[in-house]
């Protein structure tokens, strides 16, 4: 302002401000008694709703935790069943606890997680059903979320449901050798997503449980161990049998082959006859993934079998034979026809008389 001190606009507004009218006595009583009667009004509600929300959880809790606790102990005694089967002779061979363990825990967890989101979720819905919260639209919402989450995320899903199933119909476990179609190899690890093999030559393999249409496990059950031994038609096959089944009942006696040896060796007879060689099966019954070591071990052994009784077989050296005397004219040059003066070629190639000549 010209000739006079700034005002501000604060001082100025508090000064066109009307006072506040005072409250009087009436009228504090009057609100003091309206907010009285709103809760008296309201309490038994308020009351209910806490006690209906506190009720709802409490039993939620408590039910999870039963549940929790009946799994784990489940879980427990398929632990312990394992371990008493794996005390015996053949339980041993065929139970592996560890990987037993694993297919439990994983499995418990599995259970465990569903069952906690199936009951805290239900007790979350029952909460807002208390404070008179219209659900149908929350629930029409989620669904719809829920479908376009599954539509999206199709390859997961089934992913994951793939790996539950083959966890619980122990389709295969850490340590099996199979054969999943994609690739084969040992199973470093199961998950619920994707299963890790090591190949033959120490690779990683990450498979994809959806995309897993059929497992060869060659670890489960037992194992056929196949030798094909090839001698010539002339030998006595009688002999041969015998000389195979000498060398299957040695190999089984003696450790650590005697385990690995679920049956007797077996000579199943002529699988192949040509003109030049005939093909003898040996089979035998084996312990899972021993496989190959026995098929090598057998081979190993019927071999030394074999050359100890004087069958050789096919495709070996062949037998030395003494070389004929070499012709002592082989290396001498045949006659020239220019040798001899006479001949016609001579005559030819001789020059003119130079009277002759001219």
């Amino acid at each position: 302002m010209p000739g006079g001190c700034p005002v501000s606009w604060s001082a100025l507004a508090a000064a066109t401000e009307p006072e506040p009218m005072p409250v009087t006595l009436d009228e504090a009583a009057e609100r003091a008694t309206n907010a009285a009667s709103w809760v008296e009004e309201n309490w038994s509600t308020w009351l209910n709703t806490g006690l209906r929300i506190l009720l709802i959880l409490v039993v939620a809790l408590l039910l999870r935790m039963a549940v929790r606790r009946a799994l784990t102990k489940l879980i427990e005694r398929m632990n312990r069943s394992a371990q008493a089967v794996e005390g015996t002779t053949l339980g041993g061979l065929l139970v592996n606890t560890e990987r037993r363990r694993q297919r439990s825990e994983a499995i418990g967890s599995v259970l465990r997680s569903v069952a906690s989101f199936l009951i805290l979720g239900t007790a979350a819905l029952m909460v807002l059903g208390a404070f008179k919260i219209d659900l149908a639209p929350l629930l029409a919402s989620a669904g719809v979320a829920g479908v376009a989450i599954g539509f999206g995320a199709r390859n997961l899903v089934t992913d994951f449901l793939s790996g539950v199933f083959m966890i619980l119909e122990d389709q295969y476990g850490v340590g099996d050798s199979i054969d999943a179609g994609v690739a084969s190899g040992e199973v470093v690890e199961v998950g619920l997503r994707v299963t890790k093999l090591r190949g033959v030559d120490g690779e990683i393999w990450y498979v994809r449980n959806g995309e897993i249409k059929r497992i060869g496990n060659l670890s489960q059950g037992w194992a056929t161990a196949g030798v094909d031994v090839t001698v010539r038609p002339t030998e006595d096959l009688e002999k041969v049998r015998a000389v195979i089944a000498e060398a299957g009942d040695a190999m089984a006696k003696e450790e650590p082959w005697n385990e690995r040896l679920w049956g007797p060796v077996e000579v199943l007879g002529l699988n192949e006859v040509l003109l030049d060689s005939m093909t003898v099966r040996v089979s035998v019954k084996t312990m899972p993934g021993k496989k190959l070591g026995v098929e090598r071990e057998l081979r190993w052994r019927i071999k030394r079998g074999l050359d100890e009784a004087g069958i050789r077989l096919v495709g070996g050296i062949p037998p030395q034979t003494e070389e004929p005397a070499a012709d002592p004219t082989a290396g001498m040059a045949a006659p020239s026809v220019f040798a001899s003066t006479t001949s016609p070629q001579s005559t030819a190639a001789t020059p003119l008389p130079k009277d002759l000549a001219k």
